[in-house]
């Protein structure tokens, strides 16, 4: 490669229509776009197919060998973004965003227009901007991470999403339906900069995007802003209380609900009995080796941004 070409790779997911056939148009004028700045552009497509862990062995080794370190652009909704931010930390290479999702937190948070359009400019001709990233044990969240009853709600509401279209009521109902069906307690210790608490709880929430915290209207939301770990856990597991705390939720009251405690924290451990907890990140189920260690990892990834943008 010439040293004074700057390389862009584009990992994009395959769900994200980013290559799609009726498309092809918008693709051509932002690969016309990217050239136009001096960019050297090649596409990676990620699939079920795709060694994940070797294609981006490939794409970094790619920047690395050029002076000029470009852009790893990642395109798709936040599991895809997830996936290429991992690779990314403590390089000097800088992600692009390319926001194919539905919520678009990451991209929002940092200003990145949801157009996509207008969000290849900012990869061509923003600032680069250093974000903390939030980690349990060695997987990164970008968003959020939450044990119990979140997880099978997410999956309820875009049942519901999907079948009926994207209505608040939806919100409640699939909620609702996850209460009923699927009502579950988890006992767990929670340690909060060394101070240890036993909880049975139904739902425990980690968050890391400001936007998201505040959207909830979370008081805690100022402390991912500035690098701590953002929590909340529901210290009551009965339905009826489960009920009332949802219909908080869904009011943008929850920092009222009784029994609903959030809290800021440099670092957290989640103790259980269980050798392993299923585990939403950034939307994706895992299943992880318990205690879950907590931490954030401070100015970890270099992100383009518009280049007036104020601190996230």
């Amino acid at each position: 490669m010439a040293q004074n070409i700057k390389p862009l790779s584009i990992i994009y997911n395959q769900k994200s229509g980013f290559h799609a056939a009726q498309q092809d148009e918008e693709y051509e004028r932002l690969m016309t776009l990217w050239t136009q700045y001096g960019f050297e552009i090649q596409v990676f497509e990620l699939n079920s197919q795709v060694d994940f862990d070797q294609m981006m062995t490939t794409v970094l080794a790619r920047h690395q060998q050029s002076e000029h370190k470009g852009v790893v652009v990642a395109a798709g909704g936040d599991g895809t973004l997830n996936a290429v931010a991992k690779k990314l930390l403590h390089s000097d290479i800088a992600m692009g965003i390319m926001p194919l999702g539905t919520f678009n937190y990451v991209a929002r948070a940092l200003n990145i227009p949801i157009d996509v359009a207008l969000a290849a400019e900012v990869i061509a001709t923003g600032a680069i901007q250093e974000v903390h990233v939030a980690a349990i044990n060695d997987q990164i969240y970008l968003n959020n991470a939450s044990l119990g009853l979140y997880p099978l709600f997410i999956k309820k509401r875009e049942r519901y999403n999907q079948r009926f279209g994207r209505f608040p009521l939806n919100a409640y109902t699939s909620g609702l339906d996850v209460l009923l069906r699927e009502y579950r307690s988890l006992k767990l210790a929670v340690t909060i900069d060394e101070q240890r608490y036993p909880v049975a709880t139904p739902l425990a929430f980690f968050g890391n995007n400001q936007l998201q915290l505040s959207d909830m209207k979370l008081r805690i939301a100022e402390c991912a802003a500035h690098g701590k770990l953002a929590g909340v856990v529901v210290a009551k597991s009965d339905r009826l209380s489960l009920m009332k705390m949802l219909w908080k939720l869904i009011q943008g009251k929850i920092d009222q609900a009784s029994d609903v405690y959030s809290f800021c924290a440099e670092h957290i451990q989640v103790s259980c009995k269980k050798p392993k907890l299923t585990v939403a990140i950034d939307g994706e189920l895992m299943e992880m080796d318990t205690p879950l260690k907590f931490s954030v990892k401070k100015s970890a990834l270099k992100v383009m941004v518009p280049n007036a943008v104020t601190s996230v």
